[in-house]
């Protein structure tokens, strides 16, 4: 790998400096010079008014996604930043190898359904999975192949669902990357279409009562953009088969005093009870029954409030095994009946530990699988919580399965961390053996990296873990090209991970850095609650406090050091980048969400408060927002890092409008020569369901983008 000098030459007018290159002249064919030269944001005089606060707003304008204007502009910005792009000398090699690489079947552990077996499988460049299956016989015909559902493979599956006995399957489709969602119904034997297709369906699970029809949930399609407008009112719903959506009835939902933003619906298996969750945030939710064998029941409250997150694992006659944090920030499982459901009532059955548990079940047994410092532990347990062994697992990474069936013999699980592969491994319940049922075949040699865990001090004394992850012999001298990635909220954990495009940066001498921020879910309720409301900044800090890790043990330098992250990662991106400029030669934010006054005004956004509080709390909350906000954070005379925005045209969770936003402000007062660009992916949304062609070329510009803003001449 080379570096080069970059050459900037000042020039005057709205002409902005990138370090895009060309030749200059034959007399030093390194020495390369490029001009950037924005596309104009119009800034008009919109403006919020909160607790006698005037918040300019200049870019409102860009909020609107059926606007000429806003399209004008989309075009506008994505010419620059592909021509810009289109100069990475080595750009098509990224893209090369990755494909190269990513070529290689991938299946998905299998699972009974009635008179077959049902798995996923790629053939290594299929835009999307295939779903397969297989009879008594072994004969494997496709069941669904969501590659013909459109052209261009933005059109992805989602939810597939079968009956108890496998006769009747229902699935969703995603087009254009949308979190709304078509559900098609089918005869699962003859693979025949039943009924038309329901409409407007999102964020929803599909579960079957019997074979009589399915429970799914949805919004009021709103008024407007149905991929920016507010959605406010989730409801659960219950279609019966055979007849028209118009006439599928609310069973939860309905309400102004029963008004919640996510619900969700879940049939036992035996069909004898509907379990419906309801929440008003991301966090926390109520809980509640309805008996599907009396026609005259009503809903029956399990957990009133939210305070706590809980969910029924499964059921054994009219005995609830439910999984909780209510009491126990780590969580726990806990039993009890229909009859004397409340929480007073609850037994454990798996108490809580120091690590955090999530459970699944399984050929007659219960699975214990714990995070321990971001990876996993697995214990197998019977229904009454003794304990049966804890199960050898391939190795230190990232587990997951051990679900099934009561009456299965098998299960299977998967085992993955930066230096594996995905692999699917087969288990004996009865003896606790696993064998490999399926593993890749992928041009890769985990001999030839590295991957180790350090802990390290945040600003204010709080023990973070990092794992960082590099070919094994290269020269800790500070010049090594390293992406820092985050997430740190939501409650989401991130453990050890495969990734093919992982190692096409490694392989080129990257290193890859993942912290494990308060926000997240590693270490439990608490460690979530410490990088939530006004102490979301601890999530900076500690992400912060990771790249000068890296920087003072000589793993990188500022000027070799790249920060990722996507969605409230790509807020912590935006945040840190507009924090400590310095500190970072390039910031990488993903479908961001990064204009924190408005962001609860699009979509569901409003949920996400638990998390954020939002700037209509209190004048103390609208403050501690504005301190942050990225948006609202760009200031003039200030260099940033080379920066690339990423988001999708069609993404309706975090809308587009805050990256455009941000990349206007960006573009307008960077005081740097560095390229502020933003990269619109065209019919894709937050990120689910894209297709690996698109993948690919998205990961060849990121890290050529990268690479070539840290100096990088040639691979």
């Amino acid at each position: 790998m080379m570096y080069k000098k970059l050459l900037v030459i000042p020039i005057l007018g709205s002409m902005l400096i990138g370090c895009n290159q060309e030749q200059a002249g034959k007399e030093d064919e390194n020495q390369m010079k490029t001009s950037l030269e924005y596309p104009q944001t119009e800034e008009r005089n919109d403006a919020d008014t909160l607790f006698d606060k005037v918040i300019a707003d200049p870019y409102r304008w860009l909020e609107d996604d059926m606007s000429d204007e806003t399209a004008e502009w989309v075009k506008a910005q994505n010419e620059l930043t592909f021509n810009y792009l289109d100069e990475i000398p080595y750009r098509d090699q990224l893209k090369e190898r990755l494909s190269e690489l990513w070529n290689y079947e991938r299946i998905s552990a299998p699972s009974k359904k009635g008179d077959y077996v049902y798995y996923s499988k790629n053939d290594g460049l299929q835009n999307q999975y295939v779903v397969y299956r297989k009879d008594a016989e072994g004969n494997e015909e496709v069941f669904l192949d969501p590659n013909t559902f459109s052209e261009d493979g933005t059109t992805s599956l989602g939810q597939l669902s079968f009956t108890e006995d496998g006769t009747l399957a229902a699935y969703a489709i995603s087009e254009g990357g949308s979190d709304w969602r078509k559900v098609i119904v089918m005869d699962a034997v003859n693979k025949e279409i039943l009924e038309d297709t329901l409409i407007d369906v999102k964020f929803s699970g599909l579960s079957w009562k019997n074979n009589e029809g399915f429970f799914y949930s949805s919004y009021d399609k709103p008024e407007g953009s149905e991929l920016s407008a507010k959605t406010d009112q989730h409801k659960l719903y219950y279609h019966k088969l055979g007849t028209a959506q118009s006439e599928d009835k609310v069973i939860y939902g309905a309400t102004e005093e029963q008004k919640r933003r996510y619900v969700g619906g879940s049939v036992s298996k035996d069909g004898k009870y509907l379990f419906i969750s309801g929440s008003i945030s991301t966090s926390g939710n109520e809980l509640s029954v309805l008996d599907l064998t009396d026609e005259n029941a009503e809903i029956k409250p399990l957990v009133t409030g939210f305070d706590q997150d809980a969910g029924v694992l499964t059921t054994k006659d009219n005995t609830f095994y439910i999984s909780t944090n209510l009491d126990a920030p780590n969580k726990r499982l806990v039993k009890t009946t229909y009859e004397n459901p409340t929480t007073d009532n609850w037994v454990d059955v798996i108490p809580e530990t120091e690590n955090v548990l999530s459970t699944s079940k399984g050929a007659g047994y219960l699975f214990a699988q714990y995070m321990v410092d971001a990876t996993t532990e697995v214990k197998q347990y019977d229904f009454d919580g003794k304990l049966i062994r804890t199960i050898d697992l391939p190795g230190i990474g990232s587990a997951g399965g051990f679900g099934g069936k009561e009456e299965d013999t098998v299960l299977y699980y998967s085992f993955t961390n930066y230096v594996t592969p995905g692999s699917v491994f087969e288990f004996n319940p009865e003896n606790g053996e696993s064998k490999n049922y399926w593993k890749p075949e992928i041009d890769f040699n985990p001999e030839d990296f590295v991957s180790e865990q350090v802990f390290y001090e945040s600003k204010d004394g709080t023990k973070v873990p990092m794992i960082i992850t590099h070919k094994k012999g290269i020269e800790m001298d500070g010049t090594n090209p390293t992406i820092l990635y985050g997430y740190g909220g939501f409650n989401i954990s991130l453990t050890p991970s495969f990734s093919t495009a992982n190692v096409v940066w490694m392989e080129n001498g990257g290193i890859y850095a993942v912290p494990n921020l308060r926000g997240g879910g590693e270490y439990g309720k608490e460690w979530h609650n410490a990088g939530t409301k006004m102490q979301k900044q601890n999530v900076f800090d500690d992400f912060i406090s990771a790249a000068h890790y890296l920087i003072d043990n000589k793993y990188t330098s500022s000027d070799h050091l790249a920060i990722r992250g996507g969605s409230n990662g790509g807020l912590l991106v935006g945040a840190c980048m507009t924090q400590e400029p310095d500190l970072f030669q390039v910031a990488l934010p993903a479908v961001g969400v990064l204009d924190m006054i408005r962001y609860h005004t699009f979509t569901a956004g409003a949920g996400w408060a638990y998390d954020y509080g939002t700037a209509e709390d209190s004048p103390e909350m609208l403050d501690y927002l504005l301190g942050y906000s990225p948006v609202h954070n760009v200031k003039e005379g200030v260099s940033y890092p080379a920066t690339m925005i990423t988001t999708g045209d069609h993404d309706d969770r975090v809308v587009p409008a805050h990256s455009f936003k941000f990349a206007a402000e960006l573009q307008k007062k960077n005081a740097g020569d560095a390229p502020m660009l933003i990269r619109i992916e065209v019919n894709a949304g937050h990120g689910a369901g894209t297709p690996i062609s698109k993948t690919i070329q998205q990961y060849a510009d990121i890290y050529g983008f990268t690479l070539y803003n840290m100096g990088v001449e040639k691979l």
